[in-house]
């Protein structure tokens, strides 16, 4: 290892795996039984989707049917599986780094540019030393665990976000935000309502570079400004998070 010292990693362990690997496919194969086992019965509702597979499934001799409806309900299990593993996120942190890893993906923040971390929901948050968010990461991982790792790095680790009495519930046209705050946050309403989170993330970094910090409650926006933004002075951030 370098010079950082002995990492500490958190994440889902063995026993996500054995539920990601051995449940969905289990769980998938019994539902696909149970699906070609009452093709006939669904294939004569009026309102299911796909009557016409099911009226095929129907026609075929029962142990084949049987045999094809685990197989398939298997194979999407696997999918899940795969899929689900791919989006565990793994939190290494050391003294001067913390790495967190998603779908190939890592993302490194520097301990000098934190000046605190916390769990929101279902999210990890560093915060910059201008207040802003270096780092946001949906996560199911054990606040408990984090909080551990962190602090026992000598990172800065709170318990609440130290701002969330800033936020202020976003409408169209309140005053106070940036020049072009305004239109990146209605656009980014509009792909929280239609459930694009890839197009939701991109807008909060847009608007993260305009001094504004975003957070959600269900289909709601609130917002606040981070410290430059509110000064006007420039950002005293030490270096930026890097993805690799």
């Amino acid at each position: 290892m370098d010079s950082y010292g002995t990492p500490t990693v958190v994440d889902g362990g063995t026993a996500e795996l054995a539920v990601l690997w051995g449940g969905f496919p289990v769980l998938g194969a019994g539902v696909g039984w149970l699906l070609a086992e009452g093709a006939g019965w669904i294939a004569e509702l009026p309102w299911a989707p796909a009557q016409g597979l099911f009226e095929l499934v129907d026609g075929l001799p029962e142990a084949q049917a049987s045999i094809g409806g685990v197989a398939v309900g298997m194979l999407g299990g696997l999918v899940i599986a795969a899929i689900g593993t791919a989006e565990r996120l793994t939190v290494t942190v050391d003294t001067e780094r913390a790495r967190l890893r998603r779908s190939g993906s890592t993302r490194e923040v520097r301990r000098r540019q934190v000046r605190a971390v916390f769990h929101d929901g279902k999210h990890l948050v560093l915060l910059g030393t201008d207040d802003d968010e270096v780092a946001r990461e949906k996560s199911d991982l054990s606040a408990e665990r984090l909080a551990a790792a962190f602090r026992g790095q000598g990172w800065p680790w709170t318990d609440t976000d130290p701002h969330r009495d800033a936020y202020r519930r976003w409408v169209p046209d309140l005053p106070g935000l940036p020049t072009g705050a305004d239109a990146l946050l209605r656009a980014r309403q509009r792909a929280l309502e239609k459930d694009k989170d890839g197009e939701a993330r991109e807008l909060r970094d847009e608007l993260a570079r305009t001094g504004v910090v975003v957070r959600d409650d269900r289909k709601r926006q609130y917002w606040r400004l981070t410290r430059s933004a509110v000064t006007g002075e420039p950002s005293d951030r030490d270096g930026e998070a890097s993805d690799r």
